[in-house]
């Protein structure tokens, strides 16, 4: 799992009154909960004005251009209201927009090229609860903005560099509610995706789709799959989420009843975006978050040999199965971003996060749960193993995730640097915090974006030996600190 803001990356600048009042500005996006006064929520004139700088970035880049935007979301309370504000503000920069209604982010990342549009902007805030929603934004490719382009996007809505056109100027607004079939025929058209064989394997498949568009993508896509049978939990896109959005152990104990009363083979929870996806074993136990993308990579990298990438904090089990295959694995700073940059520099066949997140480059750079589901049940119909027996042949680890409070004044710089120095026996990589591997396991430490706060994640073959290690690196910190 990552933070709370983990599709978020550095130069936060955060105001934080109480729960209700929260605005986040960052490259990649603004997420906030609704309501409060502007520059502490997420307000309509917080929306306006940073929907109008994004839109005058992308004027500049396409100057001289007539622009076309895509805009989807999810299934929030709150969503038909910020889309249109969003809608509004595009069409006031003279811009047209494509609106794609109730959808999901790698739908809306795939529309942005298919349909050849500047950029896109996708209102969702993942899986944080219902109070929240946030602007993703995304370039004419279809992926997130980079540091420098988002750098620049916060100045101008800073300094409101931006002006709205002329009365015979403005954009126009269209209507699309095909783009989730045009993303399925895309998953479908996929050579490693074989709909017949899972059709022929007559799967009986439970979801949980948190009340948001994955009730709407992810039963869609079953049904084309020829699914023979699929139970339907919180499937229905209201916005009203059952339980926590976050697809964590904690919150799928209903999925995991329902598996177990239906006798299901196994069941996808998806978080209100769909760009997560988490895996049920047949018993109705946790298949293990990190494990989504270690399982769909070793199917496809059985197919097409090649590279991976996962970001620092993710398990090594992926490392293992791309070596496996004859393939080299590295490791990318946290955050989407640069797992995909870091993807696009090493030639990788299959990439992603350990939060469940899959970037299949075959389809597009993305997270992309909808493309996860089928590769995985392709895997299941072609192995005729359960899920269960599929995760076991799986390299086992274990993560322990921890954290330390900064106290006023830690030179937070220092202590990384004296770690370094102190592991300098072993490999260590300093591109995102401080990351020590040892021969079977490893330890990530960095400073958190969003807290005051060190994380210290460690990684070993069992719950025991992984706590060990973060409790003997948290104690050298303390005394690196108390110095």
């Amino acid at each position: 799992m990552l933070s709370l803001y983990s599709f978020f990356l550095p130069l936060l600048k955060t105001k934080t009154l109480n729960y209700n009042m929260t605005l986040i500005k960052s490259i990649s996006g603004i997420r906030g909960t609704i309501g409060g006064a502007p520059g502490e929520g997420l307000t309509p004139l917080d929306i306006v004005k940073f929907t109008s700088a994004f839109a005058s970035f992308i004027s500049k880049k396409h100057k001289g251009q007539k622009l076309q935007f895509v805009v989807g979301r999810d299934a929030r309370i709150s969503g038909e209201m910020v889309n249109r504000l969003v809608t509004g503000s595009l069409v006031g920069m003279g811009i047209d927009v494509i609106d794609v209604g109730l959808s999901t982010t790698p739908t809306v990342e795939v529309a942005v090229t298919e349909l050849k549009a500047s950029a896109g902007i996708i209102l969702t805030a993942s899986h944080n609860p219902a109070q929240w929603n946030a602007l993703k934004l995304l370039n004419e490719k279809g992926e997130f903005i980079d540091d420098a382009e988002g750098k620049e996007v916060l100045k101008m809505a800073d300094e409101g560099n931006y002006s709205f056109a002329e009365v015979f100027e403005l954009g126009k607004v269209a209507y699309r509610d095909d783009i989730i079939d045009m993303h399925i025929d895309k998953v479908l058209d996929l050579p490693l995706v074989d709909k017949e064989l899972i059709s022929k394997s007559g799967f009986k498949v439970a979801v949980d789709a948190v009340n948001s568009t994955g009730g709407i993508a992810i039963p869609r896509l079953l049904d084309r799959l020829g699914v023979q049978k699929t139970e339907l939990l919180y499937c229905e896109p209201n916005g009203h989420f059952p339980h926590n959005p976050e697809p964590l152990p904690e919150n799928l104990t209903d999925l995991s009843a329902k598996i177990q009363e239906t006798q299901s083979d196994v069941g996808f929870v998806v978080d209100p975006d769909v760009d997560r996806l988490a895996i049920l074993c047949e018993d109705g136990s946790m298949y293990g978050e990190e494990y989504t993308l270690v399982s769909v990579a070793d199917y496809v990298l059985a197919h097409t040999p090649g590279n991976t990438v996962s970001n620092m904090s993710s398990t090594r089990a992926l490392r293992d199965v791309t070596e496996k295959h004859g393939g080299n694995y590295e490791a990318s700073a946290v955050g989407e971003v640069n797992v995909v940059k870091k993807m696009k520099d090493t030639n990788t066949v299959i990439g992603g996060e350990g939060n469940g997140g899959i970037i299949y480059p075959e389809i597009h750079y993305g997270r992309d749960a909808l493309v996860g589901v089928a590769l995985f049940l392709t895997h299941m119909a072609k192995s005729g193993k359960k899920v269960s027996e599929i995760r076991k042949a799986l390299p086992d680890y274990v993560i322990s995730k921890n954290k330390i409070a900064l106290e006023p004044g830690m030179d937070i710089n220092g202590i990384l640097k004296e770690m370094q120095g102190k592991y300098a026996d072993f490999p260590v990589n300093t591109e995102d915090g401080v990351k020590i591997e040892f021969k079977e396991e490893w330890v990530h430490l960095r400073k958190s974006n969003t807290e005051p706060i060190i994380r210290i994640y460690s990684e070993s073959k069992t719950e025991e030996r992984a706590k060990e290690l973060a409790e003997k690196v948290m104690n050298e910190i303390k005394e690196i600190a108390a110095k």
